[in-house]
């Protein structure tokens, strides 16, 4: 929350909640009221939309209470800083026309765009990139990183007789999820490098790597601990970047 407001900005905050999650029925509901104005549902979705690209991956229910108390936090400085009058300072007037321009700028690039994407254009990309990432699934794995081949083999032969593999992690492993028995959550396509990928995605739930993967960081024992599907953002989410050609993500190439 915003720190050390005014005592009258304070006296003025009304916030009447509509639910504590994203689950209503119109875009139009109001999940907070400040100083009289309402923040809507559809106001929240678009600051999701505004975050940068691997934030906008963060499922929208998952960020919904952090994104309501930063629109909280906005009206609450804008309003202190009204009071201070700072709206009148030529700073402030000169930082708004820079704004200005750049918001007509978007605004013309974007009905550029429109104009030469057709609807039907995006939809079709949209079904395309749905079905992608629905086929492609996400898998939960851990991993043990050495320095050697032959450190690598020495892991999975102690494995093969029954040793543990989070344990065995978090003694022999130079990565630095070590410490947390070699655990990488959940990851899709995509996310990681291509060798270490392709070994993650080939194994069934439970099963490790019978043979050490080489990377760049080194040598990798993998285990998949778990397999689920995608996640397909909706339509409105994605239909900015589906314009432009291209998707949001990218490859975070395992740390």
């Amino acid at each position: 929350m915003f720190p050390r407001l005014a005592p009258a900005v304070l006296l003025a905050l009304v916030i009447t909640a509509a639910g504590s999650h994203p689950g209503f029925a119109a875009e139009d509901s109001v999940v907070a009221t400040v100083n009289g104005h309402d923040i809507l549902l559809s106001d929240v979705r678009a600051a999701h939309r505004r975050l940068p690209q691997q934030y906008q991956q963060v499922p929208f229910e998952t960020i919904f209470t952090g994104l309501v108390d930063s629109l909280i936090d906005t009206r609450l400085a804008a309003a202190d800083a009204r009071r201070r009058n700072l709206h009148q300072q030529q700073e402030f007037k000169d930082q708004m026309a820079r704004i200005e321009n750049q918001v007509l700028q978007r605004m013309v690039l974007s009905k550029t765009i429109k104009e030469v994407v057709s609807d039907a254009d995006v939809r079709s990309r949209y079904k395309k990139s749905a079905k992608e990432r629905a086929a492609s699934g996400q898998v939960k794995a851990r991993h043990i990183l050495v320095e050697t081949e032959d450190k690598a083999k020495a892991v999975i032969a102690d494995l093969k007789k029954g040793g543990d593999f989070a344990a065995l992690a978090r003694e022999r492993s130079t990565g630095p999820s070590a410490s947390d028995g070699g655990n990488l959550g959940f990851f899709g396509r995509g996310q990681m490098v291509p060798a270490f990928e392709a070994a993650a995605f080939k194994l069934k739930k439970g099963a490790f790597t019978e043979t050490p993967v080489k990377t760049q960081f080194g040598w990798h024992v993998i285990l998949v601990e778990d397999r689920k599907k995608s996640e397909v953002p909706s339509f409105e989410d994605l239909e900015q970047f589906l314009r432009n050609g291209t998707i949001p993500g990218g490859r975070h190439r395992l740390y």
